[in-house]
């Protein structure tokens, strides 16, 4: 936009998105596409009260401290998005219904109802299209300079949603190639004790997401997109279980299609 357009990220805003392991060596990149909560200052608390924005359907709760951990334990280039799903949702195709939700699960969001184009827009072009476009120059540079890249989206699901109950400790989602996902829930499977979930508790589709499709899909990348509960990553000894976890399963399921 140009000048005389009115703007939704002032100068007290933060960036948009932050990296972790910018020189990170692994093939492995990291996309937390809902790890923060904020609010443009513009946008004011969007008419919820506090404890609303704490809550799941403002973030994924516990998802950045894992995408933290893993990024450490992999030394992998992480990129982690900093406002709210309820802004825009980072990993939802922008046509979606729920680009910009108005409800979320039972909660009416009352700074999302009726928004004119030129306020949707600003939200696309300010947060959404610019934390995707960081995204692809690290996975454009790599293409170029021909370095391996297995993306990852890290994500996490709420224990009842609904009013019902999901019993998943983790997920494992794809779409057209669930190579990764397919190897990695076997070997967790095998650890005992774990219920994980084959595309569970979400299915992975074009319509209903954004970043493996477009970025991993798209590309042709080996990718997978890992959803873990919110009650077993809400604290820093939980993240570090599930990052140690996760990044054995991952590394072992990468290698066995490298080598294959």
């Amino acid at each position: 936009m140009g000048a005389g357009f009115p703007r939704l990220l002032s100068g007290d805003d933060p960036p948009v998105w932050s990296i972790l392991r910018e020189s990170g060596q692994s093939p492995f990149i990291l996309a937390c596409d809902h790890a923060g909560n904020r609010l443009p200052e513009r946008l004011g608390d969007l008419g919820l009260p506090a404890a609303e924005l704490q809550r799941h359907i403002a973030w994924d709760i516990g998802a950045a401290g894992l995408a933290q951990f893993l990024a450490e334990a992999l030394d992998a280039f992480t990129i982690l998005q900093t406002y709210s799903r309820l802004v825009i949702d980072c990993n939802r195709p922008p046509k979606a219904k729920d680009s910009i939700a108005i409800l979320s699960e039972l909660t009416a969001i009352p700074g999302n109802q009726a928004l004119s184009p030129a306020e949707r827009q600003m939200r696309l072009d300010e947060i959404f299209t610019p934390y995707h476009a960081a995204l692809g120059r690290e996975l454009d540079r790599r293409q170029k300079n021909k370095i391996p890249a297995v993306l990852i989206a890290v994500h996490s699901f709420t224990p009842v949603f609904k009013g019902n109950s999901r019993l998943w400790h983790a997920g494992l989602l794809y779409n057209r190639d669930g190579r990764m996902a397919k190897s990695m829930i076997e070997q967790l499977e095998r650890e005992g004790g774990l219920v994980i979930g084959d595309n569970q508790p979400y299915a992975l589709g074009d319509d209903s997401d954004y970043t493996i499709p477009v970025h991993g899909e798209q590309r042709g990348l080996p990718h997978v997109e890992i959803e873990v509960r919110q009650d077993l990553i809400a604290d820093e000894a939980g993240q570090r279980l599930w990052a140690e976890r996760l990044a054995r399963t991952l590394t072992s399921s990468w290698n066995a299609i490298a080598e294959g």
